[in-house]
């Protein structure tokens, strides 16, 4: 890898974590200009998954952030929502692996040893300087990162089933998503690349709410959301308490197939349906 590329990656993305504030904002940002396109609301829009899901400490908000930036150029890239649903979650996975190859983990609350419930884990995480150990994971993986979106554009296409199916795209299109948020949030399936983690359907719920306030210019990050809350709080009470998506559906999905056969048989039809309601 060029050593010149490769620091210019790291530096572009200490410098846009500082102005951004949020994980999960910075790899959509830096994955989206890598890709020669702009997004800043849909962008802004994903600062409530920075901490592992509105900081429940689940998938890091790196991820999230790098799985709807590859999802939206799998769409530019194929023209065809169906293809694209696959690949975006395939493609997921490509750099789930690649991240849990720097980070040992794809947890943010393992990552950061801080417990996001409470204000003073919160207080020490700040204080004690654990903070730069997020900047400079963000930056160290970023090459890495950029080499994996790449690369998993290229993905072999030819085991995805037609129609198919992710549950945060059948999410987005109760919503009223287009094509491109569809394909945007379509590698959350299956708790995020099928890895059975924090489920996709509520992150996307969440980014799409909170997307068109954005675009109505009535939304600004905090830590206590009210709207965010309100989502999560109707969420629980609809999954018994469970957050996990692997607990929730009862398994844990071994493919895209596996996953699109479960959502095309009425797998968490009601979760989706309610959420989207909102």
């Amino acid at each position: 890898m060029n050593t010149i590329k490769t620091q210019k990656a790291k530096l572009r993305v200490k410098r846009t974590f500082i102005k951004k504030g949020a994980c999960s904002h910075t790899y959509f940002y830096i994955l989206n200009r890598e890709f020669g396109y702009s997004k800043p609301q849909e962008e802004q829009a994903l600062d409530p998954l920075a901490g592992g899901i509105v900081q429940q400490g689940y998938q890091c908000g790196i991820l999230w952030g790098a799985s709807m930036a590859v999802g939206a150029e799998v769409l530019r890239r194929t023209k065809d929502i169906n293809l694209a649903t696959g690949l975006a979650i395939k493609a997921t996975q490509y750099v789930l692996g690649s991240f849990k190859n720097r980070a040992n983990t794809i947890e943010c609350e393992e990552i950061t040893n801080c417990n996001w419930s409470n204000k003073w884990s919160i207080a020490k995480y700040f204080i004690s300087g654990k903070m730069f150990g997020c900047f400079n994971l963000a930056s160290k993986w970023a090459p890495e990162a950029i080499d994996a979106a790449y690369k998993s554009l290229e993905l072999d296409q030819s085991d995805i089933p037609t129609p198919c199916f992710s549950c945060a795209s059948e999410l987005l299109g109760k919503m009223g998503g287009t094509d491109e948020e569809i394909a945007m949030v379509a590698g959350f399936a299956g708790g995020l690349g099928l890895n059975g983690s924090g489920c996709g359907v509520l992150a996307a719920a969440i980014w799409k709410t909170i997307l068109e306030l954005v675009k109505l210019d009535s939304w600004k990050y905090t830590l206590n959301d009210p709207v965010t809350e309100g989502i999560i709080n109707t969420f629980y009470q609809t999954t018994d308490y469970k957050m996990e998506c692997r607990e929730i559906t009862g398994t844990k999905f071994n493919s895209v197939t596996e996953h699109s056969e479960f959502i095309k048989n009425g797998g968490c039809e009601n979760l989706i349906q309610i959420l989207s309601n909102l």
